[in-house]
């Protein structure tokens, strides 16, 4: 007897699109998902979706706890870096449709990089991580793109500009942290952040708001591929038709 998977999480449901955390850095401003995505979640014309999500960012500013608070709410105070990759898989619900991020959890010291780049290739999604305490992280944030993005599509990712320990920063520094974070998440059209992962606060949103965006964009995908696929099809039996037509005129084909 096979074994069936467990049901999706109450709050792993998504019915509606999440908002985005501040209008000035959002990737979209809609208030709801793409009509098209609608009706083909409700014509039941998309199948089961797995979209990779790959995590970058300095050593030492919140990768693992940002996906533990979300995978497994809980947060670990005791520091152990990442060594080359590890992998979260969470499972969604969205417009009834089942979606499941991969969240590539990757090393952010010198001598594991090259490893953790191998793993970069394929993505719907690059999350850059920063510290919130931390300037030289959030400076940082161009190098990590450019390396994730060497072996990706720039037209097909999503990027998000995530700034942890926001429960570590003064007032007037998170402000000035946040001006400049939104300014460059606007140069490398990424959608801006501000999260805790000791407290949770913004977690859960952001995580809800990368599934359902990365879930649109896959389904799009998909109906793209599908018409074109269509569309060739047309095209290759009127090619046939024009033919026996010509070598058969008497011919008649449905």
């Amino acid at each position: 007897m096979m074994n069936s998977l467990p049901p999706v999480k109450g709050n792993r449901i998504i019915c509606e699109l999440p908002l985005y955390f501040t209008r000035d850095a959002a990737v979209h401003t809609k208030d709801g998902f793409n009509i098209t995505v609608k009706d083909a979640c409700q014509g039941q014309k998309t199948g089961l979706n797995v979209a990779k999500v790959i995590v970058v960012g300095d050593v030492g500013v919140g990768k693992t706890c940002l996906i533990n608070r979300f995978c497994k709410d809980s947060f670990d105070k005791t520091y152990k870096a990442t060594i080359g990759v590890d992998f979260e898989m969470e499972r969604f619900e969205v417009l009834g449709v089942p979606f499941s991020l991969q969240l590539w959890d990757t090393a952010g010291q010198e001598r594991f990089r090259c490893i953790a780049s191998t793993y970069y290739r394929g993505a719907q999604a690059i999350i850059v991580v920063f510290d919130l305490s931390n300037y030289s992280s959030l400076d940082h944030a161009r190098e990590w793109l450019e390396d994730a993005m060497r072996d990706n599509d720039p037209s097909s990712v999503l990027l998000f500009l995530v700034g942890t320990k926001k429960d570590l920063s003064h007032p007037e520094q998170l402000a000035v942290m946040e001006q400049e974070a939104v300014r460059i998440s606007e140069e490398i059209r990424a959608e801006y952040w501000a999260v805790s992962a000791l407290s949770g606060e913004s977690v859960r949103d952001f995580f809800l708001r990368v599934a359902s965006l990365t879930f649109e964009a896959t389904v799009l995908s998909e109906l793209e591929r599908n018409n074109s696929r269509q569309a060739s099809d047309i095209k290759s039996r009127t090619i046939v038709m024009k033919i026996l037509k010509r070598d058969n005129p008497a011919a008649v084909v449905d």
